[in-house]
């Protein structure tokens, strides 16, 4: 796991040769600890230690969102699901009826973050060199530079990984898992910890089901299995089928985001 292999513990923001402030750049150089030479109780406790790390900025970053009444949705995913997309449909159809952020999340280049700006939206790119998902502390240094509206709605879109980004809080509000016709049917069984972090499955890519060989049932059944309270919408980014029932959701969960916290609630807990 990345706890072991280096990228998560070492996370650092790199100088910019450019100047650039919307781009951060972590997990520069080799990974800083390998498996071979470390007892099971070392890793663990690595591995513990990374994660508690993780979850105090996570805290402050759910604080500083909950202020604000932000909705922030942390899209995950394996590569070629769609979800830039997705994303980018999404931004278009809703960015007139409320504000909207993004940060985008890759190893390298700013070609997402670059094509969701061209929608007129506010982005900030993440490169996160040889690290393998999004950390709480990359998401804070760039809530410091994404504009944040009252009530609006954030969306994270994380490395393609199906694999680190599970363990990795944010600070969200929801996890969003995303998943297309063109890989297996079988991914929430493979891949059971980030499909039972998920509160929402989108199975996209539906106008591709004439050519692949895909059972939706199957893939809904064992999404069930895996995690029986995530909701599952079949949804295609190009033809606009099932994107209504998106929005929709969306549309839920911000008011939920917007809601008054009870008095028993203390910000960043």
């Amino acid at each position: 796991m990345c706890s072991v292999c280096g990228c998560g513990s070492h996370s650092e923001e790199g100088p910019r040769a450019d100047g650039r402030k919307d781009l951060l750049h972590f997990g520069r150089g080799p990974a800083h600890a390998h498996a071979p030479g470390l007892s099971q109780t070392r890793m663990i406790e690595i591995e513990q230690d990374v994660l508690a790390k993780n979850d105090a900025y996570a805290r402050d970053n759910r604080g500083r969102l909950r202020g604000l009444g932000v909705l922030a949705l942390n899209l995950v995913s394996s590569p070629g699901s769609g979800k830039t997309t997705l994303l980018t449909r999404t931004v278009q159809r809703l960015k007139d009826s409320c504000p909207i952020a993004v940060i985008e999340g890759d190893q390298q280049t700013s070609r997402d973050c670059e094509r969701i700006r061209a929608t007129g939206v506010p982005s900030v790119q993440i490169n996160t060199g040889k690290g393998c998902h999004l950390d709480a502390h990359m998401v804070g240094h760039a809530l410091e530079r994404v504009p944040l509206e009252r009530g609006a709605m954030l969306f994270i879109e994380n490395v393609g990984n199906l694999v680190c980004p599970a363990s990795f809080d944010l600070g969200e509000n929801h996890k969003v898992a995303i998943l297309s016709v063109t890989e297996g049917d079988d991914k929430p069984l493979k891949y059971p910890d980030m499909f039972a972090a998920a509160d929402l499955i989108l199975l996209n890519k539906l106008d591709l089901l004439p050519y692949v060989d895909f059972d939706v049932k199957s893939c809904v059944d064992y999404a069930a299995r895996v995690n029986p309270r995530a909701e599952v919408l079949q949804v295609s980014a190009q033809t606009g089928e099932g994107m209504e029932a998106w929005l929709t959701w969306l549309t839920a969960a911000r008011s939920d985001a917007l809601a008054p916290l009870p008095d028993s609630v203390t910000l960043g807990a």
